[in-house]
């Protein structure tokens, strides 16, 4: 039995991690939580709930409230997806919410769920680092508690995914949101596996995907997968910084699968000077990471496809 705590902030791609999560067999989630990064906290935090209710198989768990500020909030437009996430119908049959959400803010969750198992843990982060930081700021003997960080975030590219005023346009959202917190993990002993933006380069979301979904929706969970991704941008006749990959999901069946990709050691490090402020670059005297470089296309959109099918 694996066992994981999934951190995330609310987008599409975050929402179908947790579900997918929630259908891997041999998988303990033993804690969960939610940033207002990528989305917006309310209505990320109650869409999480309400997949855990869904399809969680019965789960018995808390969604711990993450209480991060950005240094650089994600655009307004991005963000706005998790209302309608939290809309769709097959998130709101029942009419209510069970799945509680935790006494404590993130951080601390993530401290005291740590601090409770009797082996180290898998940290799965969709979304950036802050909350890790913070825990690793709060009580730094965490780290003896974690097995292994598997993000997604960061780029080796000589342009990343952010556009914006206060950016030299190195960056990668997830890095660009908090570039201290990169910088706090990135300092840390803890054993690093990055899904980097360049590691997605193989699996982008197309019209083909798309088509493939929707030929099999008469599956809940394919269906739900195939109306999540109705509210993210079609890849069509030009790439834009919000054109999607699959990121995120990619990054959470890495954790289940890891023969999925290949990896390579690199040794890096992350800017938290301006303008280049959340730049991860390599750097012979930098920490070393595993860098997911490449991944099985047709195995990678099967097993979404495996687990979709086992929702019920």
């Amino acid at each position: 039995m694996k066992k994981v705590y999934f951190n995330q902030d609310g987008g599409v791609d975050d929402i179908i991690s947790l579900f997918l999560l929630l259908q891997m067999p041999d998988i303990e989630l033993i804690g969960t939580s939610v940033m207002g990064a990528d989305s917006y906290l309310h209505p990320a935090l109650e869409a999480s709930r309400k997949v855990i209710d869904r399809f969680g198989n019965g789960l018995k768990i808390q969604v711990a409230a993450s209480n991060a500020r950005p240094v650089h909030p994600f655009p307004k437009e991005w963000r706005l997806d998790a209302y309608s996430e939290n809309s769709l119908p097959i998130l709101n049959e029942k009419g209510k919410i069970v799945t509680p959400v935790a006494s404590n803010p993130a951080y601390l969750d993530l401290i005291t769920k740590l601090k409770k198992q009797e082996e180290p843990i898998t940290l799965l982060f969709t979304g950036p680092l802050t909350d890790l930081a913070s825990a690793l700021l709060a009580d730094s003997s965490i780290c003896k508690n974690i097995k292994e960080l598997i993000w997604m975030g960061g780029t080796f590219l000589q342009h990343g995914n952010v556009a914006e005023p206060d950016s030299d346009g190195t960056q990668e959202w997830n890095a660009f949101y908090d570039p201290e917190a990169v910088k706090t993990v990135f300092d840390s002993p803890i054993d690093i596996t990055m899904v980097a933006l360049e590691s997605t380069n193989n699996v982008p979301l197309t019209p083909k995907i798309r088509s493939m979904w929707a030929s099999e929706r008469n599956f809940l969970g394919i269906d739900f997968i195939a109306n999540s991704y109705a509210f993210v941008p079609e890849l069509g006749l030009f790439e834009t910084n919000s054109t999607y990959y699959l990121w995120d999901v990619l990054t959470t069946c890495y954790f289940y699968k890891p023969e999925l990709v290949k990896t390579k050691i690199v040794n890096c490090d992350v800017s938290t000077i301006y303008p280049s402020d959340g730049r991860t670059y390599l750097k012979d005297s930098g920490r070393p990471i595993k860098l997911v470089y490449d991944v099985e296309h047709d195995a990678f959109f099967d097993l979404i496809m495996q687990l979709g099918k086992k929702a019920k």
